[in-house]
């Protein structure tokens, strides 16, 4: 490999770890701040949250996926958040409850 490439793919590397760390830190903001917050319920470490009628997150170890489907949609008394939060910042609160619970890959 030349230097030239070897030096792009390092750049190109860490741009791409320096987004998902934005987008962790947006999903953390967001868990703690949206109105009402995933805190208020939900206990998550990461987050200093020790909500209490949801489940405790970081024993339910939720993917991105199904943190994502729930955002969406709500489950049980969960409200859903799609008129709440874009696409985007949805992606970013399920990006950060998997990756704060061990459940991202």
């Amino acid at each position: 490999m030349s230097r030239g490439l070897a030096l792009a793919l390092l750049l190109w590397t860490g741009a791409c770890w320096a987004a998902d760390t934005a987008e962790l830190a947006r999903g953390k903001e967001l868990f703690t701040k949206i109105q009402p917050a995933c805190a208020v319920c939900h206990t998550l470490q990461a987050a200093g949250a020790e909500g209490q009628v949801g489940p405790v997150l970081d024993e339910l170890k939720p993917d991105a996926d199904r943190v994502l489907r729930a955002l969406k949609t709500g489950i049980g008394v969960m409200p859903s958040y799609a008129e709440r939060l874009s696409e985007k910042d949805m992606l970013a609160v399920a990006r950060f409850v998997a990756h704060a619970t061990g459940a991202a890959k």
